[in-house]
């Protein structure tokens, strides 16, 4: 919300009207027209922020939604998780992660609105979409077409949901918070692959859903035939082009991606700040009213709740807050100068019609102004290379290529896209030993005291079934685990060549996913993947065989289920091809054998990782555990790493496996690493269209190397760590590590637009604003800036973490700054002030703009 304080050419009445909280006192009436939402028939221009409430824990949820309050949003949006609150029928949950009026409520209680997407249908990368494996089995059942008993549960559902949110008064109808809905999720896409049966369903859902009388309007994303009933909207990295099919509807941008999801083995996603604010600028230039960051905060996937498959537990989406919980800069700074500077546009924006000049080849100017005299305009440079000057009402205005600059009252530049000023970081993962006030510090070594269990391969008690062929993995678990346990017998002649000239069978392997380990005989032969583009997979390896009978006993596992696409749930996993190559006989084909099935693992069947049932089974206790052991179970007792900061494990060198704190599910790891032939960037170019593979980092480094683990989770001391490892690792080098900002800098030229309303108040500036630059560096809370690291004023190079001088340089820089910064956990320095050397004789170069760069450290 912008402040009185920015001065600018708005009347003060709307500039205080914009600055109020949303009131819920008494109810209020949520419409729409062509332009905008109407709230009791006014419009409003809306800033939206995903923040996923199983994707973090409870003792979170406050800081994240005032973080994103910080930031400039007005409203909170959250998928709704069907198979996370109906674990099978009639079987409700709600607590814990879970507990969704809790969530309504604290975004409530921070006077923000909320975007309720009940689907139940989401994809969002988790497990089966969202809906209920359970459903898939019942008979008949057919997901996302007009199909009786999928409609029956999504109906019930959708109507238990809503229900619960009118008993709790959370619409906006009873003057609650949501003042949207969805139904369905990006079903445009897959709807013709249905027929006639998709398009009956589309309606269906529509008026399913307009029916439950919740007060506020339904909206159908990617829907790209949406009922007259429904609001249809758009998900890309890009919407300004996006039209909605009536002319009646307003212009809404549900996902807009500020980033990209990760997949165990690839290389890190990144999306740059300046395209992000560029996307979100272009949409309000083009009539947008309603915009949300998918995701503003990603959080992870906790347990085995990542869909995929492949998906990796971090699902930290490079969004303007980070996994753990923290502010990432210069993202989120910068488009929160960009909220404000949105805003202080809303009267002009929401007017009407924009007058469209253009200005050259691929730069144009969109002019709102109402009858009141406001008048905003949102001038852009598509350019994909080249920067441009333009003249506009006989005022020249410099473009970077690809930005636009804002102008709340069609003269001054507040803001541009492409002109970064907000504060950057340096993140670390800081090592933390173990510590523990019990007796699992061995007194002697200083090691951690483990407790192992080793699982047994094959069936380890009586099998579940015996059947000739192999059967489909997930048909056969129904999700209730990640592992299944396949075994057969192989009988070998003593006569066989191979057994005197030394040579080695061949066992090929074909399987539809996910992961796969081979034993012949008790022990490990080899191991294979999917690679998260393509279900099917081959192992081709050599195994050794013995005279008379051999043990083959195959333990596949699913890596998070299929979460979208026409017919997913009808995508299985697990091997379809076993054959022997070598022998004398020819190849022998093993899958019409035999098999034994065993569903799970014996530590799962005994819940050892949860702290209750952590003695059901036999532990040995050592202080020098096995190292590179496949299926081996390791317990230890930790305390709290100190301190108040986010914690990670780090697992960098475990093989592929599964963690929990007292009980509590930290999720699949596995720092299985980006091949060193994928295409990544030390410092990505933001110009021109973003995709996925644009700005990837960390090609041959592990995809996820530390694991979080909520502060909420642990206790002071007698922590239960569980792992279950399946390749094979080395636990004596696990690690918590906490994530904190260790240095935060800042990088600006004194010709920049401040958008800052707490300079302009103090300065009392009217209307020359457009001069003044202003580097403001803050540290988290509870901390202070304890160094200067670097200053200088003139013209240096770097980024943050690795600035350094350049042929201009103020000498006087550093104490300049630690003047007005040391031991401030905030401070704000004026770049067109008189603090810094700005002499012409300082650098000899005429004309020179020049910049400052800052890196201070927080203690």
């Amino acid at each position: 919300m912008p402040s009185s304080s920015s001065l600018l050419a708005v009347p003060l009445a709307t500039l205080l009207l914009l600055s109020l909280s949303p009131a819920f006192s008494s109810a209020y009436n949520v419409s729409y027209d062509t332009r905008s939402l109407l709230f009791d028939g006014h419009r409003k221009l809306l800033i939206s922020a995903a923040i996923h409430y199983p994707r973090s824990v409870p003792a979170m949820w406050p800081g994240l939604v005032q973080l994103a309050k910080d930031g400039g949003v007005d409203v909170i949006e959250t998928y709704v998780f069907w198979n996370g609150h109906e674990l099978s029928p009639d079987n409700y949950y709600f607590g814990g992660r879970y507990d969704l009026v809790k969530f309504c409520k604290i975004v409530q209680q921070a006077g923000m609105y909320l975007m309720l997407r009940i689907g139940p249908f989401v994809a969002a990368e988790w497990k089966y979409g969202g809906v209920p494996v359970w459903l898939h089995y019942l008979p008949g059942a057919v997901f996302r077409t007009d199909n009786e008993p999928f409609k029956y549960y999504m109906k019930k559902f959708t109507t238990y949901i809503v229900d619960m949110m009118k008993k709790e008064k959370l619409f906006a109808s009873q003057g609650g918070p949501i003042i949207l809905a969805q139904v369905e999720n990006e079903y445009g896409f897959y709807e013709s692959a249905y027929g006639e049966g998709g398009k009956r369903y589309t309606l269906w859902a529509a008026n399913m859903a307009v029916s439950q009388n919740i007060g506020v309007p339904w909206i159908m994303c990617q829907q790209f035939d949406p009922p007259a009933s429904v609001i249809d909207t758009c998900n890309s990295f890009y919407c300004d082009h996006f039209k909605p099919i009536s002319p009646n509807k307003p212009k809404i941008w549900t996902e807009n991606w500020p980033g990209w999801f990760k997949t165990f083995g690839s290389s890190n996603p990144h999306r740059p700040p300046e395209d992000v604010a560029f996307s979100v600028a272009r949409f309000f230039q083009k009539g947008g009213c309603l915009q949300n960051y998918y995701m503003y905060h990603g959080g992870t996937n906790f347990g085995r709740t990542s869909g995929g498959p492949l998906i990796t537990t971090s699902y930290d989406y490079d969004a303007p807050i980070d996994e753990y919980g923290l502010a990432r800069w210069p993202k989120w700074g910068h488009l929160k100068e960009l909220h404000k500077s949105i805003k202080l546009c809303e009267q002009a924006l929401l007017s009407g019609a924009p007058t469209v000049l253009s200005l050259g080849d691929s730069q144009e100017v969109d002019v709102y102004e109402d009858s009141s005299g406001a008048c905003a305009a949102f001038i852009s440079n598509m350019d994909d290379k080249n920067d441009k000057t333009v003249v506009f009402r006989n005022t020249s205005y410099f473009l970077p290529a690809w930005s636009v600059s804002i102008l709340p009252d069609c003269k001054n530049v507040v803001f541009n896209t492409a002109k970064v000023s907000s504060q950057s970081s340096v993140v670390d993962m800081i090592p933390t030993k173990f510590q523990s006030s019990s007796t699992s510090i061995n007194k002697s070594s200083g090691h951690l005291q483990w407790d192992i269990f080793k699982e047994k391969v094959g069936i380890w008690d009586a099998a579940d079934f015996t059947k000739i062929g192999l059967v489909d993995h997930i048909n056969t678990t129904k999700d209730s685990t990640d592992y299944l346990w396949y075994t057969t017998s192989l009988f070998v002649d003593e006569t066989e060549e191979f057994l005197r000239n030394g040579t080695s069978p061949m066992l090929v392997i074909e399987s539809k996913g996910h992961a796969i380990l081979i034993f012949v005989n008790q022990k490990l032969q080899g191991n294979g993947f999917g690679n998260g583009t393509v279900w099917t997979f081959k192992f081709k390896g050599h195994i050794t065989l013995k005279p008379g009978n051999n043990e083959i006993a195959l333990l596949s596992m699913t890596v998070g289920l299929q979460n979208a696409g026409a017919f997913y749930e009808w995508i299985g996993a697990g091997p379809t091809s076993v054959r022997v190559l070598g022998l004398k006989s020819g190849t022998v084909d093993l899958s019409n054998s035999t098999w034994n099935y065993k569903i799970g693992l014996e530590g799962e069947h005994h819940n050892i990782y949860e702290t209750e049932n952590s003695n059901s089974i036999n532990w040995v206790s050592t202080s020098e555990p096995p190292k590179y052991q496949p299926l081996t179970w390791y317990r230890a007792v930790i305390d709290s790493p100190p301190g108040q900061d986010p914690v990670g494990l780090d697992m960098m060198h475990m093989g592929k496996g599964l963690a929990w704190l007292n009980g509590n599910e930290i999720g699949r790891y596995w720092p299985r690493k980006a091949s060193e032939h994928e295409i990544c960037v030390e410092q990505c170019d933001y110009r021109g269209k973003f995709m996925p593979n644009k700005c990837n980092t960390g090609c041959g480094e592990p995809t996820q190397r530390w694991y979080h683990v909520p502060r909420s989770w642990f206790k002071p001391s007698n922590n239960i760590l569980v792992i279950f490892e399946e390749k094979g690792g080395d636990p004596t080098k696990i690690q918590l590590a906490r994530r904190k900002v260790s240095s935060v800098c800042v990088h600006m030229s004194e010709d920049h637009p401040a958008a800052s309303d707490s300079v302009y108040l103090k300065k009392g500036i009217v209307g020359d604003y457009k001069k003044k630059s202003i580097a403001r560096l803050k540290c988290p809370k509870s901390s202070y800036i304890s160094e200067v690291k670097f200053a200088s004023f003139g013209d240096p190079v770097g980024t943050c973490g690795s600035y350094s001088r350049g042929e201009c340089h103020d000498p006087n820089s550093i104490s300049v700054v630690e003047k007005v910064c040391l031991k401030q956990n905030e401070c704000i320095l004026d770049l067109a002030g008189a603090t810094f050397n700005r002499s012409s004789s300082l650098c000899g170069i005429g004309g020179l703009v020049r910049k400052l760069a800052v890196e201070v450290v927080c203690s």
